[in-house]
């Protein structure tokens, strides 16, 4: 996905533009600064100190020397007072001018700390809200794989009242279950089990006899799964494949059509890349997987039932006994089709993230 939050040591990172949260002054300073010079050498202080002081939310451009990136962008954040002294524009300007450098650069791949939340203590919920905000919003139009680097746990937070508004909606609705696949998607096809149950629950009604297929009974009680383990004649399956609703891939397409946007607009509002858009226009059977499909939901601005209906096209659902499922659905009522910010709640709370 082209913007993905991860937890790592800045200066591991294997990007070519590694963003470092500079001294004013050409010095070194401490937190991710002193873990980069640390990391690059001697060579990236001698380069600091030729380019002198650096503004507030200015950016300039070194070489990486012994880091794994080939550059290193220093940016200056600001220091925080009490937030009426520009500080929210000062730090925006760093993610700006530091993503337009890299840009003119060729970066293909870049990695940020979040800015200005050490010794200079930013706010960390409103540092994460600019950064992805300024990140998103540098995404519409181009190219890049970005990262957002947090070192821990405790580096990333939130604000307090969408983590209580999220929690409170997983408290409600959420039903531990174990019969689920790793996001918690409930199965599709009933086991076998079910569908003896379906046999017995339509005999006992007089609606069918013993010998009539569960395809049949399907038919009568439309809401049924029927266990795939049920043999179904070569007739019955060609009638069933006839009768298949447009998939994943097609109804995409379709959908796309329907909002009046170019491809881009999607496959970028969806955190997407362009690579494997690519895949799935040129493939009608192309299967995504669950973050992929939830995705393109998202930026199609489905409602939950649309976007129930636009997922089974790939083989998924949603269920209340996955807390993946649910915070999805939290954002889905409440009308957010902001990917980036599902993103933020996702990683939050130990799930994955939405996107490809």
């Amino acid at each position: 996905m082209p913007f993905e939050i991860v937890r790592n040591d800045i200066v591991n990172m294997q990007v070519d533009a590694v963003v470092n949260t500079a001294n004013p002054n050409p010095v070194i300073g401490s937190g991710v600064d002193s873990g980069i010079h640390k990391k690059a050498g001697h060579e990236l202080l001698v380069a600091r100190q030729k380019i002198g002081c650096i503004d507030f939310g200015d950016a300039v451009i070194t070489s990486g020397f012994g880091l794994d990136a080939k550059y290193v962008i220093h940016t200056v954040g600001p220091i925080w007072e009490d937030g009426s002294h520009q500080e929210d524009k000062i730090l925006s300007s760093c993610y700006q001018k530091s993503l337009a450098l890299a840009k003119e650069h060729e970066c293909e791949s870049i990695a940020f700390p979040l800015i200005a939340t050490g010794n200079y203590g930013f706010p960390k919920p409103l540092a994460l809200q600019i950064a992805v905000r300024e990140i998103s919003t540098f995404l519409l139009e181009n190219e890049m794989q970005i990262y957002l680097v947090v070192f821990g746990k405790e580096a990333f937070a939130l604000s307090e009242k969408l983590f209580k508004s999220v929690s409170s909606y997983i408290d409600e609705n959420y039903i531990h279950s174990k019969a689920l696949d790793e996001y918690g998607t409930e199965r599709l096809f009933a086991s076998r089990l079910e569908t003896r149950q379906i046999r017995e629950g339509l005999k006992r009604s007089n609606r069918i006899h013993e010998d009539v297929c569960p395809t049949q009974a399907l038919k009568e009680c439309p809401n049924m799964s029927v266990g795939a383990a049920v043999p179904i004649d070569s007739d019955d399956w060609r009638k069933l494949l006839k009768d298949l609703d447009a998939g994943f891939s097609e109804m995409l397409l379709q959908l796309i059509d329907r909002t009046g946007k170019k491809d881009s607009e999607i496959y970028k509002k969806a955190n997407v890349d362009r690579k494997l858009f690519s895949k799935i226009r040129n493939n009608m059977d192309y299967k995504p997987s669950k973050t992929t499909a939830l995705a393109f939901a998202f930026a199609l601005e489905l409602d939950v039932d649309e976007t129930k209906d636009f997922i089974s096209r790939a083989g998924f659902a949603l269920s209340h006994s996955s807390k993946f499922d649910v915070i999805v659905e939290y954002f889905l009522v409440n009308r957010n089709y902001n990917v980036f910010e599902l993103n933020e709640v996702l990683f939050a709370f130990d799930q994955p993230l939405i996107g490809a």
